[in-house]
C-alpha cells in the first residue's frame, strides 16, 4: 500500500522530534509507512515517536539513514548535516517537510490550512478540537501539543485535514488547501521577505492557490490587501459589524474566561464562552468557529468544544500556582504577540507581572528592537536572556543587553539556572511570572517550577 503515491515505503526524518515534523510522522505512521528518525536531544516527544513504532536515533550520523528510500527534513536542518550529506552521496531522494505537507494535504477533499503571523497554532488546535468533539474523524497537523490529541498531529479516516500553514520561506505555498484561513499579517520574517509588500504578496499567492474558500480577518488592513487578489469565494470575520461573521457583546466574567455573541450579519448564531485569556484570542476563536460552520457544523455544535478548549501547550500555559507565585509559559516571540500576552496577564488578579524573554534570531531582534522595548515595558520586571540564534549567526552587532538597557526595571541574565535563582530570590508576593519566546525558554519555566515545588515539599 502506498496511499500517498510516494513510490517509497521506508522514510527517514531528520529532526523527528521537532514540532513541525512530529505531526507529519503521526500521519505517515497512520498511513502505514515504515519510518525512522533522528534528533539531537532525547525527551518526551521522542518517547511519543517511539510509541508509534518508529525507530529513533539520538544524534545525527550518516549511518542513521541506512535503508531509507526517502529523507524528509525541515528548513531548520543545516546543509552540513551528516545525514543530509550522506543522502546526497547515496543519491537518496530528499524532500522538505513543506513538500511532504503538500502531498498530505492534497490527499484530503476538505483540507483547511490556517495561516497568519499570529494565532496559527491556537486556531488550528481549536478547529481540530471542535471537529473531533463532534465525531468528525479529522487528520491534524498542529504547531503545538493539543491535549485532546496527546500530541501535535493525528491521522483520521475522514476527508477533513486541518493543517497549520507557516509563511516562513514561503513554505505555505507548498500546501494544497480547499479552505484557507488568514488570521493577520504583521512585520515578521522580513529577513526573508525583504519588505511588507513582499510578505503581503506571498499571502496573496497562498490565497490564490486555495480551491474553494478563503476565511480572512476583515479588521486587518494587510490581510484585506492580500486576499483581494484571490478570485475564490471569500468570507470575513472580526469585531466590526461590517464583517460576514463578527463577535459582539464581548465580556470577561473572570480571568481566563471570555464570552461573546457570534453573529452572521444580523442573525445571532450562538453565545460562546472560551477559557483562554486575551482579546486577541477572540479573533482566533472566531476564525475556528467560522471554518467549522463552513464545514457543515451547526452553531449549537460549537458551544461545548469552545468551552472545553484550554489552548495548545505554551499558549498562556499555567505551570504552577501558589499563594505567592503563578508561573506561566507562552510561545509569544513577536512584539505584537508579547504585547497581547502581557495585556492578558495584566487582566489577571496578580499585582506584579514579571516577563522572562528569550529573543529569537538576531535579525528579528535588531529589526524590531524598539517594538520589543515597547511591548516588554508592559511588565513590572523584565529578564532578558541571551538571543537564541536559531538559523542565524551572530554577525549583526546586536545582543540581548542592547534590549535590556532600553526597558525599565529590566536585567540581562544569560543562564537559565541564574534566571531561576534571580526569580526565587527577588520575586514579590502576588506575582505572575511568564516566560516568553519560541526557543527553549520553556526549560527555564520548568526549572523554576521544579525549584518552587521542591521548596514547598
Amino acid at each position: 500500500m502506498d496511499p500517498l503515491s510516494l513510490g517509497k515505503k521506508k522514510i527517514h526524518f531528520i529532526g523527528v522530534g521537532g514540532s513541525g515534523i512530529f505531526p507529519v510522522v503521526q500521519i505517515l505512521s497512520g498511513l502505514g509507512y515504515e519510518l525512522s528518525g533522528s534528533d539531537v536531544e532525547d525527551g518526551s516527544t521522542l518517547a511519543r515517536v517511539r510509541d508509534l513504532g518508529v525507530k529513533v536515533f539520538v544524534g545525527h550520523a550518516a549511518e542513521n539513514i541506512a535503508g531509507a528510500e526517502l529523507i524528509v527534513y525541515s528548513a531548520a536542518i543545516p546543509a552540513n548535516n551528516p545525514e543530509l550529506m550522506q543522502a546526497q552521496q547515496n543519491k537518496t531522494e530528499m524532500m522538505t517537510r513543506s513538500k511532504m505537507l503538500g502531498i498530505i494535504t492534497a490527499r484530503y477533499k476538505r483540507s483547511v490550512c490556517i495561516a497568519g503571523t499570529h494565532g496559527k497554532t491556537t486556531t488550528t488546535a481549536l478547529l481540530t478540537q471542535i471537529l473531533l468533539e463532534n465525531d468528525i474523524d479529522t487528520s491534524a497537523i498542529v504547531g503545538g501539543v493539543l491535549p485532546i490529541l496527546g500530541g501535535s498531529g493525528r491521522f483520521g479516516q475522514s476527508d477533513v485535514c486541518v493543517c497549520e500553514a507557516c509563511e516562513y520561506a514561503n513554505t505555505f505555498l507548498d500546501l494544497n488547501s480547499s479552505i484557507s484561513i488568514v488570521l493577520n499579517i504583521d512585520n515578521d520574517h522580513l529577513e526573508f521577505f525583504g519588505s511588507m509588500e513582499n510578505l503581503i504578496s506571498a499571502f496573496g499567492k497562498f490565497c490564490s492557490q486555495t480551491k474553494d474558500l478563503v476565511i480572512y480577518n476583515g479588521d486587518d488592513a494587510n490581510t484585506k490587501e492580500a486576499v483581494s487578489v484571490a478570485s475564490v469565494r471569500k468570507i470575513s470575520f472580526g469585531l466590526k459589524e461590517s464583517n460576514d461573521y463578527y463577535a459582539a457583546n464581548i465580556k470577561r466574567p473572570r480571568f481566563q474566561s471570555t464570552a461573546f455573541y457570534l453573529f452572521k450579519g444580523a442573525e445571532k448564531l450562538a453565545s460562546l464562552t472560551f477559557n483562554i485569556p486575551g482579546e486577541h484570542n477572540v479573533y482566533n476563536i472566531l476564525a475556528g468557529c467560522v471554518a467549522a460552520l463552513e464545514l457543515g457544523l451547526t452553531p449549537e455544535q460549537l458551544k461545548t468544544p469552545v468551552f472545553n478548549f484550554k489552548g495548545a501547550n505554551r499558549r498562556f500555559e499555567v505551570l504552577y500556582k501558589s499563594e505567592k507565585l503563578v508561573v506561566v509559559d507562552d510561545y509569544a516571540h513577536h512584539p505584537a504577540e508579547i504585547k497581547a500576552t502581557l495585556i492578558a496577564a495584566r487582566q489577571s488578579p496578580y499585582k506584579n507581572i514579571w516577563a522572562i524573554f528569550q529573543p529569537f534570531t538576531y535579525s528579528r531582534t535588531k529589526e524590531l528592537l524598539d517594538d520589543f522595548v515597547d511591548a516588554l515595558s508592559l511588565a513590572d520586571r523584565c529578564i532578558i536572556t541571551d538571543i537564541m540564534g536559531g538559523r542565524e549567526f551572530d554577525d549583526l552587532g546586536i545582543s540581548s543587553s542592547d534590549l535590556a538597557k532600553k526597558i525599565p526595571n529590566s536585567v540581562q541574565i544569560s543562564g537559565f539556572d541564574d534566571v531561576v535563582q534571580y526569580v526565587i530570590e527577588n520575586a514579590l508576593e502576588n506575582t505572575l511570572v511568564i516566560t516568553l519566546g519560541c526557543g527553549n525558554i520553556y526549560k527555564a519555566a520548568r526549572q523554576l517550577v521544579k525549584k518552587l515545588e521542591g521548596e514547598c515539599s
